[in-house]
């Protein structure tokens, strides 16, 4: 039976089938040029089940995997390492809980379902941070080497766990992070300073349980998310995931970063799975991020009981503004564009603060997570060029990287792992100010680089 599901799972097959090997390599062989001008590192989290999954599995269970690949002097190597966290240690049968489970812990109590670190990347105190999408304990990772170095609990001061999409403001080097409770109407926000002391924690009141996926940062404030979609009744008595879509408005909660009471805005309903990027201007707190559409599909019966699964995950959405003035308590929603895009990033050096630039992927037409081209957007005025991958070869979320001696916002190179279906894998490098070009250089890779979620790029590691 076991076997049987995991052949209808479309993400344990092609292009996410997950790999065997950790690997190193140096002196990558390269089609085209790395600039000299590029230096630092690209890594890239996501799921990688070590042992085939027992029973029903979704994507987002697999134990996580770092990809990364560094540059320097026009050549690069290549590694990838498992996250080691505590359940993956624990885990070596695949019996604690996913997704499809009653969350229970490895002595079979109902506590909480398996940590992976398996979600998003974030570069703080000269080290790097995996972190989980549902929130949970973020584990330390050598930039240099990827090997894990253990759960960071901030000299044992962080009182719960932190989301997937925390943020470093790259003026103070501070880490900005939310954490929520599945089954309980609370959410909290923190700072780390960038020597990695806990300077601030906060809880924030809910009207019941919430689900929130990102936030927003600004050189002020924290933006915190109350959505619509939220556990059931049934799933907060029985501690399932079991989830649906409320009849509520959507709402921001705009909250000090060194403390205070949030000022929230409402919203049309809407659902927003990522922040492009946050800032402020006068009275006005900004925040541009991709609001979910329909996707369009219907459950695909060829994926059995995962119909459901692929149809959720064929993530669609548009890119708006939503601007908060902090005197009058207006708050207004504006669409930049009417295009599909998803999984945004911006040039890290300005998080916080306003930007120009933002680069997206774009979606095949199919329901499976392929990403058959890039997209850049002028935020301010809503015009875009594309940059496309080969027939045949999907890219995943590309990270900014600075050019050395930048001069501008978007004066560097967009970097991102791309694989096609016969087991082939690249590291692209696009010039970003040149971006419907073909690519500057390709680096190939020693292995196949499954399709993935979220990564992050670090300077002169």
């Amino acid at each position: 039976m076991t076997a049987a599901l995991n052949e209808m799972n479309p993400y344990l097959h092609g292009l996410y089938a997950p790999i065997k090997e950790e690997v190193s390599a140096e002196k990558l062989k390269v089609i085209g040029e790395i600039p000299k001008d590029l230096h630092g590192g690209f890594f890239r989290n996501g799921p990688n089940p070590k042992t085939p999954p027992k029973g029903m599995h979704h994507w987002f269970d697999g134990d996580g995997m770092i990809h990364g690949v560094w540059f320097e002097n026009g050549a690069a190597r290549y590694r990838n390492r498992y996250v080691q966290t505590q359940d993956y240690m624990a885990n070596g049968d695949g019996a604690l809980a996913g997704i499809f489970d009653p969350a229970r812990d490895a002595s079979g109590r109902k506590v909480h379902y398996r940590d992976t670190a398996n979600t998003d990347l974030v570069f703080h105190n000269g080290r790097l941070l995996a972190l989980w999408y549902i929130s949970g304990q973020p584990v330390a990772v050598d930039a240099q080497t990827l090997e894990t170095i253990g759960v960071e609990n901030f000299n044992g001061r962080l009182p719960h766990n932190i989301s997937a999409h925390s943020k470093v403001d790259p003026e103070t080097g501070e880490l900005v992070f939310f954490d929520y409770a599945l089954y309980e109407p609370k959410m909290w926000t923190g700072a780390v300073s960038a020597g990695g002391a806990l300077t601030h924690f906060q809880e924030i009141d809910l009207p019941g349980p919430r689900l929130p996926h990102d936030m927003g940062m600004t050189e002020n404030y924290v933006i915190l998310h109350d959505l619509p979609v939220v556990f059931s009744d049934a799933a907060i008595r029985n501690r399932m995931w079991k989830i649906h879509v409320a009849d509520q408005p959507t709402r921001f909660g705009v909250v000090p970063r060194k403390g205070g009471a949030p000022k929230w805005f409402e919203f049309p309903t809407c659902y927003v799975y990522h922040v492009i990027n946050s800032w402020e201007e006068g009275d006005e707190v900004i925040m541009a991020a991709c609001r979910m559409v329909p996707n369009g599909f219907k459950p695909d019966p060829q994926y059995g009981p995962y119909a459901a699964m692929a149809d959720v995950l064929a993530l669609r959405a548009q890119p708006f503004l939503w601007r908060m003035n902090m005197k009058t308590g207006e708050g207004r929603e504006e669409q930049i564009d009417d295009a599909v895009s998803e999984f945004p990033v911006v040039n890290n050096e300005f998080s916080g603060r306003k930007t120009k630039h933002s680069y997206h992927v774009v979606f095949d037409n199919c329901i499976e997570q392929r990403f058959s081209a890039l997209v850049k957007y002028n935020l301010e005025t809503g015009t875009s060029e594309r940059h496309e991958f080969p027939k045949g070869v999907y890219g995943s979320e590309p990270a900014f990287a600075s050019r050395v001696g930048a001069r501008s916002e978007d004066d560097g190179y967009l970097v991102t792992f791309t694989a096609d279906m016969n087991g082939n894998s690249e590291a692209h490098i696009i010039d970003a100010q040149n971006f419907a070009a073909p690519t500057v250089a390709r680096v190939k890779l020693p292995q196949r680089v499954p399709v993935g979620f979220h990564g992050t790029w670090a300077v002169g590691v």
